[in-house]
């Protein structure tokens, strides 16, 4: 692994593990046992250093909510892949979750990558709940698809802030963004088809499951 790519993976270490406000670039470079001169070579400050992980979490956004279109959508292989990705993005890069609106509003130009991102996000996940609904997996109005897809991008990217302020010593755990997973499923589980409800109700079981462990080595 390059030195650029190392510093990069353990700023997001340090970040996800100590909060991104309390790890300096010096704290990176102490980390690698490399000179902060050497660090800087690669990244001007701690802002290009999150401009470069934005990245990753964008690339993980693209791919992981890429709509599929078809009777395929409906499976429930499908669903496992959606929602891990939802566990992945949360999980992976939670230092962004917990402080986001400070991260952007200190730099308009990550704030506007940003937005763009959840723009596509956006577009993506109405797609894909007009393709469930298409499968007949799912029974949403179409005046209701633009505020459910509003609120499964609030509950996703506050679920970690607001767990966060629900203790004086917080600790964001594996099994609290499964939870977070569980509440997406609850908040679909209205407008699923009477003939996927057992489909639905293992998917529920699945990740309340997980959601009620102390720890999971998935993705570690």
């Amino acid at each position: 692994m390059k030195t650029k790519e190392r510093i990069v993976s353990a700023a997001l270490q340090l970040f996800n593990e100590q909060g991104e406000a309390n790890v300096t670039t010096n704290h990176i470079a102490a980390h690698l046992g490399i000179s902060p001169g050497n660090l800087y070579y690669h990244f001007r400050n701690k802002n290009d250093i999150i401009h470069q992980i934005f990245l990753q979490y964008s690339d993980h956004l693209r791919k992981g909510f890429t709509p599929i279109n078809g009777p395929a959508s409906a499976s429930p292989a499908v669903w496992f892949h959606y929602l891990d990705a939802i566990f992945y993005v949360m999980w992976e890069f939670r230092f962004f979750y917990a402080n986001l609106n400070d991260i952007l509003q200190r730099d308009d130009e990550l704030h506007r990558q940003y937005l763009e991102v959840q723009q596509e996000l956006t577009i993506n996940l109405q797609s894909l709940l007009r393709e469930l609904n298409k499968q007949q997996v799912l029974a949403i109005p179409d005046s209701e698809i633009e505020p459910i897809t509003e609120i499964l991008r609030m509950l996703v990217s506050f679920w970690v802030s607001y767990q966060s302020a629900q203790s004086l010593t917080p600790h964001i755990s594996q099994a609290v963004l499964y939870e977070g997973v569980s509440r997406v499923l609850l908040l679909l589980k209205p407008y699923v088809q009477p003939e996927q409800g057992l489909e639905m109700a293992k998917l529920m079981a699945h990740y309340q499951a997980l959601a009620t462990k102390p720890s999971d080595p998935f993705h570690k």
